[in-house]
C-alpha cells in the first residue's frame, strides 16, 4: 500500500507538471496562430491510451510515461517529421514565424515551470508557514555518531557556524550545505576552527547504507522508548518516556553523556535518576558487561524536545503579502542549491554522479502517507528542477531550440534544417543515455 501511495503521488505530480509545461508552449503557439497538431501527456509510440481531435489538434495520453509533448507544425522536434519539413513553409507553421515569436513559444514551458514552482511555494508559505529548528538554537552543539560526520572532522558538541562563509539558518539544512559546500567553520570549546569538506563527500554519502541514520543530529535527552524484555533490568521501576537525568549522581543532559557515563560501570550495580513527568525517581539498575542497561532510546520529535525545554523552534506564520517574498526566496534557494549539486555531478572526482537517480529515486521522495504539504513541496521542487533542466542548451530540450533561435536573432542567419535534424538526433541520444544511466543507478542501488 505504501508503494501504491508513493507511485500515485509521483504520477499525479508528474502529469500535472507535464501538462502545464506543454500548455506553456501551446498557448503562445495558438496566440501566434501556429498550428499545434498534437498535445500529449506521455509518449504515444505506435498507439495511444486515449486520443481525441478537436479542431487542428489531437489531444491524447500515451502509454510511455517518460514525459509529454506538443507537436507544432513546421518544427524539428522529437517527432522527427522530416516529410513535413521537406514541403514549402506554410503561414501557420513554426518555421514561418518571426524569430521573437518562436523564442517565446520555446520559452513558454520553462516559464510556466518556474512560475508554477514560485506560486506553489508562496501558497505553502501562506497556508502552512514555516516551522524549523534554528541552527543558532542548538546551543550545546551537534551529536556526531556517523562515520561520515567524523570524516568531516566533526565531534559531538561542535557548533557548525558557517558553510562556504554563509551562516546556516536552519539546522536541517546542514547536510545539504555539506553536499553543496567546499569548506565550513565550527566552534569547539570556545575556539573557532576552519575545516575543508572532502571532495568525495557526496560519493561517501551515496555509498553509505540506506538504513544509516542522519549524518548530523541534534543532541537528544536519554528518553526511554522501550525496556527490553530479556534485559537485566526488565523488572526495574523504569517506564517508557522516563528521562535519565543523572547516573550514580552525576548529572547528564543528553543521551551521549548518559551512554558514556553508564559504560564506565560495566558489570556493576548503579543508580540512575529518572524524570517521570513532574516526579524525580532514583532507580537501582544493573549495567551489563557490554555497558548498557537494556533499554531502547528514542521516539522523540522536535516538538517533544521543545516541550521538554531543550530547543526553541521557530514558528513563522505569513500573511498573503508576506508569503510572496518568502515563497520567492524559497524558490531562489531551491534553484541555487540544485545548480550547485548539478555542478558537482559534472565533476567526476566528487562521485556525485553516483547519486544521480531516475524515476525510482524521484518517486521515493514522496511520503508513504498522503500529506498535502509534502506533496506540494515536492511538486514545487520538481517544477523548478524541470524548468532549469529544460533550459539547458542541449539539442532536443527547449534550451537547445532557444540557443539556435538566439543565434539566428543575433547573426541574422538561420541554422539549416539538416543541421537542426542532426542536432535533434544528437540531443535525443544524449538524453536517452542520461535516462538509462540515471535509472540504471536506481536499479543498482536496489540490488545493492
Amino acid at each position: 500500500m505504501e508503494i501504491l501511495i508513493k507511485v500515485s503521488q509521483f504520477i499525479l505530480s508528474l502529469s500535472l507538471l507535464i501538462v502545464l509545461h506543454e500548455l506553456g508552449h501551446f498557448i503562445p503557439a495558438k496566440l501566434f496562430k501556429t498550428r499545434v497538431e498534437k498535445f500529449y501527456l506521455f509518449f504515444d509510440y505506435k498507439f495511444s491510451i486515449f486520443k481525441k481531435k478537436i479542431g487542428d489538434t489531437v489531444y491524447g495520453i500515451g502509454w510511455i510515461p517518460l514525459g509529454g509533448y506538443v507537436k507544432i507544425s513546421g518544427m524539428i522536434d522529437e517527432s522527427m517529421d522530416t516529410e513535413q519539413m521537406a514541403l514549402p513553409p506554410q503561414p501557420w507553421e513554426f518555421r514561418s514565424k518571426p524569430a521573437w515569436q518562436r523564442l517565446i513559444i520555446m520559452l513558454g514551458g520553462v516559464f510556466v515551470n518556474f512560475v508554477l514552482g514560485i506560486f506553489i511555494y508562496i501558497m505553502l508559505m501562506y497556508a502552512y508557514g514555516e516551522k524549523y529548528l534554528p541552527n543558532e538554537n542548538v546551543k550545546d552543539g551537534v551529536w556526531v555518531q556517523d562515520s561520515l560526520a567524523m570524516n568531516l572532522g566533526l565531534q559531538t558538541g561542535d557548533k557548525v557556524l558557517t558553510i562556504d562563509g554563509e551562516k546556516i539558518k536552519k539546522f536541517n539544512e546542514l547536510t545539504l550545505g555539506f553536499v553543496n559546500g567546499n569548506n565550513f567553520q565550527i566552534e569547539r570549546n570556545g575556539l573557532v576552527i576552519d575545516k575543508e569538506i572532502p571532495e568525495d563527500f557526496i560519493s561517501q554519502l551515496v555509498d553509505r547504507s540506506k538504513d544509516a541514520g542522519p549524518v548530523i543530529a541534534v543532541r537528544y535527552p536519554f528518553v526511554i522508548a522501550q525496556i527490553q524484555k530479556d534485559s537485566l533490568n526488565a523488572k526495574a521501576d523504569i517506564l517508557p518516556k522516563d528521562i535519565i537525568t543523572a547516573v550514580n549522581g552525576y548529572p547528564v543532559l543528553y543521551y551521549d553523556q548518559a551512554k558514556s557515563e553508564i559504560a564506565k560501570y560495566k558489570g556493576q550495580n548503579i543508580s540512575i535518576t529518572l524524570k517521570r513527568e513532574k516526579e524525580i525517581k532514583e532507580v537501582p539498575v544493573k549495567v551489563s558487561n557490554y555497558g548498557n542497561i537494556g533499554v531502547v532510546f528514542g521516539g522523540t520529535s522536535y516538538n517533544d524536545l521543545e516541550k521538554l525545554g531543550y530547543y526553541d523552534l521557530a514558528n513563522i506564520e505569513y500573511s498573503f503579502a508576506e508569503a510572496i517574498p518568502a515563497g520567492w526566496n524559497k524558490s531562489v534557494k531551491t534553484l541555487t542549491d540544485y545548480i550547485k549539486q548539478l555542478k558537482k555531478i559534472f565533476n567526476p572526482s566528487t562521485g556525485a554522479y553516483k547519486g544521480l537517480g531516475g524515476f525510482i529515486s524521484i518517486g521515493s521522495i514522496f511520503p508513504s502517507e498522503w500529506s498535502a504539504e509534502a506533496f506540494w513541496n515536492i511538486t514545487a521542487f520538481l517544477s523548478i528542477m524541470l524548468g532549469f533542466m529544460n533550459l539547458l542548451p542541449i539539442p532536443a530540450l527547449d534550451g537547445g531550440h532557444v540557443v539556435f533561435t538566439l543565434w539566428e536573432m543575433i547573426t541574422g542567419r538561420k541554422p539549416g534544417d539538416k543541421f537542426l535534424e542532426y542536432a535533434q538526433v544528437t540531443g535525443f541520444i544524449l538524453l536517452i543515455a542520461l535516462l538509462l544511466f540515471a535509472n540504471g543507478n536506481d536499479i543498482f542501488r536496489l540490488f545493492k
